[in-house]
């Protein structure tokens, strides 16, 4: 609301422009505010941008470099769970204590009276856009439907009429690494789903809304019903955020791929069993890789319940998109696999060790 701006475009245009000894970088958490005023200017500065810099946020491997620079000693569980709360802000990782363990961390960071992050939530979207609420309000929904929502159904739940206005809301907060688009195989573009992805966000939704009064309560509640449901879809979220990994471990990182959701529902006349798939892989080479994403606190052991859905979605799969593809079963999981006698259907096997593995 100053006349800064009109004064840096006659300063830049009048002077600095003739010269090759100035370089001006303009960085700030405010996204909107720079994707406004620098990017999309309109007035004096445009076309003056000689180059983008997006700066995302760590992936595993470089907050386990991270890890190491500050002597914190922790295994590749425990960068993962930490992954799962913090996402790949440096900020919330160099709050960790190297004295301390993971939970102890996670307690004195989010739970005791006067944690560091105890607020975070009210003050994080506030910092990076001007008007917050309705920005807030898109995340407050998408946060309660886990397998996201299209555009038109964003629209009707928060009961507002379509326009280029929410067309940019939607791609600031996407900008921002808040949500994400994901399209699901074989439907248009106006099918496009949005979903949640925050790490951050998501695990204040579940744990730290309702202000939990136990100082120690992540400590405390290891093994209880939410957090193991939690750590489930926090998992999916993390390998979505690392495929260029999975595809390093898969030995296909040459190869053009893209990445799709995919679910159908049960129709029993046509053979349609109704399935949920995690991850297409939907290679240049003619094949796709259909990844199952299993959390689990050790080897993953498939059982002949979860053989079966398997191949149910295998069938769903090919049955319904006609595919001609050769589909290939990969599963990404914490540790391993063990050996068993449903195994053999697998075979890619994913860790947490190849997501944490430099690209």
């Amino acid at each position: 609301r100053s006349d800064f701006m009109v004064a840096l475009e006659n300063f830049w245009n009048g002077w600095a422009s003739a010269r090759k000894d100035i370089v001006l970088i303009v960085c700030a958490s405010a996204t909107s505010w720079i994707i406004d005023n620098i990017i999309h200017n309109k007035g004096g500065l445009y076309n003056r941008l000689t180059r983008e810099i997006y700066l995302r946020p760590f992936n595993l491997s470089e907050c386990a470099e991270f890890m190491v620079a500050k002597n914190v000693v922790m295994n590749a569980h425990e960068l993962l769970e930490g992954y799962m709360i913090f996402g790949g802000i440096p900020y919330y990782w160099n709050l960790i204590e190297k004295s301390k363990s993971l939970s102890q961390n996670i307690d004195d960071i989010f739970f005791r009276e006067n944690a560091p992050l105890r607020n975070e939530y009210d003050y994080l979207y506030s910092s990076i856009f001007s008007s917050p609420g309705k920005y807030v309000k898109v995340i407050e929904i998408l946060g309660k439907n886990k397998s996201g929502l299209t555009r038109s159904e964003l629209v009707n739940s928060l009961k507002i009429t379509s326009s280029g206005n929410f067309s940019r809301i939607l791609k600031e907060l996407e900008n921002c690494g808040f949500i994400r688009g994901y399209m699901e195989f074989g439907k248009p573009e106006k099918d496009k789903k949005y979903k949640l992805i925050d790490n951050f966000t998501i695990f204040y939704f579940k744990f730290l809304k309702k202000r939990p009064g136990d100082e120690h309560f992540w400590s405390n509640h290891e093994n209880m019903a939410a957090r193991n449901a939690w750590c489930g879809l926090a998992f999916e979220r993390v390998c979505m955020e690392h495929i260029p990994q999975i595809k390093k471990s898969l030995g296909i990182t040459g190869v053009l791929t893209e990445n799709f959701v995919w679910q159908c529902r049960s129709d029993p006349d046509n053979g349609i069993f109704g399935s949920q798939i995690d991850m297409l892989l939907v290679r240049k080479d003619q094949v796709i890789n259909l990844c199952e994403i299993k959390y689990s606190t050790d080897d993953y052991s498939i059982s002949k319940q979860t053989d079966e859905s398997l191949r149910h979605k295998i069938n769903d799969f090919v049955n319904i998109t006609h595919t001609k593809a050769a589909i290939h079963l990969t599963l990404i999981t914490t540790y391993g696999l063990v050996k068993n006698m449903y195994s053999g259907s697998i075979q890619n096997v994913i860790t947490a060790d190849d997501l944490i593995a430099k690209e």
